[in-house]
């Protein structure tokens, strides 16, 4: 858990290349400005100190702080749900983060691995009633996206495409999960 954060601190996330001050603080969820001037909001569990780039805040600054945090409370929250869609679920497929130790293992007991672990994740979304997933299993020579391509096509409620190539390059795969409604 972050320690006493404060609004005013430097902080950086602890997953990503993103630094920032923090602007509000709602219970777990923390407002940052980011060093590129957008405001994200995140899990306190994802916010760690900046040590290196903290520094004492005039009080006029803190005091232009808290009228930011004052007129952030007043708009009306961010969500997760845009438009009645949530963002997708991701599934690393990469092998190291599959497995601790990847030595004296073939390149078929690897491929398996990442195939089991992508089905066991479709059948949890599915069953869970997720709608979106994106697998990511980067680019390589391909073997490992079409034996996705093939598992995806065995299931009937499922439509598969190449996932946002903004934010994944072209090493992901996403699928829309087709659920039927309850009634």
């Amino acid at each position: 858990m972050a320690p006493n954060l404060k609004i005013g601190q430097r902080v950086s996330l602890i997953d990503e290349a993103i630094s920032g001050t923090i602007l509000q603080i709602d219970g777990e969820q923390f407002y940052i400005q980011t060093d590129d001037d957008f405001e994200i909001c995140v899990k306190r569990s994802e916010v760690v100190p900046d040590k290196a780039l903290e520094v004492d805040l005039d009080a006029d600054f803190a005091d232009h702080l808290q009228q930011k945090s004052v007129d952030l409370k007043r708009q009306k929250k961010p969500t997760n749900k845009i438009k009645g869609i949530l963002p997708p679920m991701e599934v690393d497929l990469h092998i190291h983060q599959l497995t601790a130790n990847e030595r004296g293992m073939s390149a078929h007991d690897k491929l398996n691995l990442q195939l089991n672990t992508a089905q066991s994740r479709l059948e949890f979304a599915i069953a869970k009633r997720i709608q979106r997933v994106v697998f990511i299993h980067g680019v390589g020579e391909g073997v490992l996206k079409a034996e996705l391509e093939y598992l995806f096509s065995r299931y009937e409620q499922v439509k598969y495409y190449d996932a946002d190539y903004q934010k994944y390059g072209l090493g992901a795969t996403e699928i829309y999960i087709y659920q039927n409604s309850v009634g």
